[in-house]
């Protein structure tokens, strides 16, 4: 299966299905879906999202940044509205490059284990993750729902990645300059890459110990990594006789 998704309208979507996790398997298809803002999907972007089995959309949007035309969004799916961020917070002026990363790690694990909370709690069905670009405070909980599912770093920086080269032809449709150039700017300006970044958040992350702090109990855990992941195909090697 085909991890980016054409969903007319929006250009950051992806599965974060069939990515091998440590002890073999792999996550689940369909499980969860990450996107920019769905606000500019077309009726049939909206049609593709529900025959891809989306149920619940995470919104991690403040408020204000919600633009969505009415009618469009299909029946049978729920809006869970979750921000991430709050006005004034401090370490706002990261926002917009990978430094944001540890800087919320560092500040708000209740806020990052509330919204996974939501996806453990989701009822049957896809759930989309979302912000405005579907890069930062969507890539924040990719890298913990990955990381939880024991998907290696490099695997996880390379997921977070793609977000760059599927945001260029949005800018180009906006008549923005490309978003990637400023981020490549402010990292240089900084002494370092999106990859040494997200590196060193990944770089002895235990995602359970975090959500743990954070308020998720054992049963969140569990139910995530159920949502998550599938096992390992068993052996069937037999010997012969």
């Amino acid at each position: 299966m085909e991890r980016d998704l054409a969903w007319e309208g929006c250009h950051n979507v992806r599965d974060l299905g069939g990515l091998a996790v440590a002890g073999g398997g792999r996550t689940r298809w369909g499980a969860v879906v990450r996107s920019d803002t769905p606000d500019r999907l077309t009726p049939q972007g909206w049609e593709a999202a529900a025959a891809h089995g989306v149920r619940t959309i995470l919104d991690l949007r403040t408020p204000g940044q919600h633009h969505a035309e009415p009618g469009l969004r299909p029946a049978g799916m729920t809006v869970v509205s979750m921000p991430l961020d709050q006005p004034g917070d401090p370490g706002s002026e990261l926002y917009g490059t990978p430094l944001y990363l540890r800087s919320f790690l560092d500040r708000w694990p209740d806020r990052c284990a509330r919204a996974l909370r939501a996806i453990a709690e989701a009822p049957p069905g896809g759930v989309l993750v979302h912000c405005v670009a579907g890069r930062d405070r969507t890539g924040l909980l990719a890298i913990l729902l990955l990381a939880l599912a024991g998907v290696a770093p490099a695997d996880i920086l390379a997921d977070y990645e793609l977000s760059a080269a599927r945001l260029r032809p949005l800018y180009a449709l906006l008549g923005q300059p490309d978003n990637g150039l400023r981020v490549a700017e402010r990292m240089a300006a900084a002494g370092t890459t999106t990859a040494e970044a997200v590196g060193a958040v990944l770089d002895g992350l235990d995602a359970e110990a975090y959500l743990r702090g954070g308020g998720l109990t054992s049963s969140d855990l569990a139910a995530l990594r159920a949502r998550l992941t599938t096992p390992a195909p068993a052996d069937l090697t037999r010997v012969a006789t």
